[in-house]
């Protein structure tokens, strides 16, 4: 199919690197969480709100599964690894790019993650919504670009080599 999926953390850059990714690439650009407002005529914290994280979960991981799309750069929350259903299409349409960044990376882009609208479980501290995640994010990457000490377009730059290097685009 020829997209291309980005994960990982809030603050890691995948709408940003998403969209000059796309730009570059002649790719439509697809960020899940819009979709997912534009979709359910809310905003994902309203959603939160009245459905709860397991209700946010399932309408996140149904209109993750239903995208359609080629020749796309898609960008979905960072939850979304926790979408068995989702994470399964996008492995059956494109190539999932893991946009990773150390803790301390995120924790020092994130500043505060409860205004940021990281959504953390009762007593979750970020650190331990980072480890959980991180495995998740290793067992469905097919791609890993680390981008501690890089700069916006040094990522960019280092995401466009890798995909190349594995000839994952047309």
């Amino acid at each position: 199919m020829g997209n291309i999926i980005f994960i990982g953390m809030p603050a890691v850059g995948k709408s940003t690197i998403g969209v000059v990714a796309a730009k570059h690439l002649g790719y439509q650009f697809i960020d899940t969480d819009l979709l997912i407002q534009e979709k359910e005529g809310r905003l994902l914290r309203e959603i939160i709100a009245r459905e709860g994280l397991d209700g946010f979960l399932k309408i996140e991981d149904r209109i993750n599964a239903e995208v359609q799309a080629e020749r796309a750069v898609i960008a979905p929350g960072g939850s979304v690894v926790y979408c068995e259903n989702a994470m399964k299409h996008y492995k059956d349409i494109g190539t999932i790019v893991y946009l990773k960044a150390s803790y301390e990376t995120i924790s020092k882009r994130l500043g505060n993650a409860k205004k940021r609208g990281v959504v953390l479980k009762d007593n979750q501290t970020l650190e331990e919504l980072y480890n959980e995640r991180t495995a998740l994010f290793e067992k469905y990457a097919d791609i890993t670009v680390c981008e501690d000490g890089l700069d916006l377009e040094e990522t960019f730059e280092r995401v466009l080599a890798t995909l190349e290097d594995g000839n994952t685009f047309a």
